[in-house]
C-alpha cells in the first residue's frame, strides 16, 4: 500500500490541514464482518496518517490524515476492500463538527447507551428526509439535522425498528451509528 502523494510514511512530515478527524468504518465487527483495529491502525499509517489510534473494536478511528479528509476517506475504503474483499463506507468528521452535531442533538439524553448519532455519508435529500420523518417507528425519537441522523431509542437499538437497513433505504444514503457515549470517547480522543 501506498501513502497518499506528497507524504513520507518515514517521518510523518506531512499533516493534514484538517488537522485530527474522527473515522468511522461502517458496519465492522458485527454479523462476521471482522477488521481488526490493529490492522485498521496499520492501513491508516500506510496510507500516511499520523497520531494514529483507536477506540473499541467498531471500526473507531482517530487521526491525522494527510492531505484532503475525503480523498484519505476513499484510499481507505480501498484498501479495506483490497485486504478484506468487502466494501465498507468510511465516514469522517473534523473534532469540530462531531463536537457541533453533539451540541445539535435535539432529545433529552436519559442514557447516552439509548442516544445516538448516525453519522451519514452525505446530507440527504430534503423530500426523502421528509417522508422519512413521518414513518413510525415505535417510540423511538429521530430527527436529521444536516449530514446526521439523531435518535433517541425507547428500548435500545437492538430492540428497535429504527435499523440501519431501514435508514439507509428511508434515506437514500449509508450511514454509521455512535451512541452518545463512544461519541463522547472519541471526541475526547481527537482532541487529546
Amino acid at each position: 500500500m501506498s501513502p497518499l502523494p506528497g507524504h513520507d510514511v518515514a517521518t510523518n512530515a506531512t499533516r493534514s490541514e484538517a488537522g485530527r478527524r474522527i473515522v468511522l468504518v461502517r458496519a465492522v465487527n458485527v454479523g462476521g464482518v471482522k477488521l481488526p483495529m490493529a490492522e485498521l491502525r496499520e492501513m491508516a499509517t500506510e496510507l500516511g496518517a499520523s497520531d494514529v489510534a483507536t477506540y473499541i473494536a467498531s471500526g473507531n478511528l482517530v487521526c491525522s490524515p494527510p492531505g484532503d479528509p475525503d480523498h484519505f476517506d476513499r484510499a481507505l475504503e480501498t484498501a479495506i476492500t483490497a485486504r478484506y474483499g468487502y466494501f465498507r463506507e468510511v465516514i469522517s468528521r473534523s473534532a469540530e463538527e462531531v463536537a457541533a452535531a453533539l451540541d445539535a442533538h435535539p432529545f433529552e439524553v436519559v442514557d447516552d447507551r439509548f442516544s445516538s448519532i448516525h453519522f451519514l455519508v452525505a446530507e440527504p435529500d430534503p423530500a426523502l428526509v421528509a417522508a422519512f420523518e413521518r414513518q413510525d417507528f415505535g417510540d423511538d425519537l429521530f430527527q436529521v439535522v444536516g449530514r446526521d441522523l439523531h435518535i433517541r431509542y425507547e428500548s435500545g437499538a437492538g430492540r428497535s425498528k429504527l435499523t440501519a437497513a431501514s435508514i439507509a433505504r428511508g434515506l437514500g444514503v449509508q450511514g454509521t451509528a455512535r451512541n452518545l457515549r463512544t461519541v463522547r470517547a472519541l471526541l475526547e480522543l481527537a482532541r487529546s
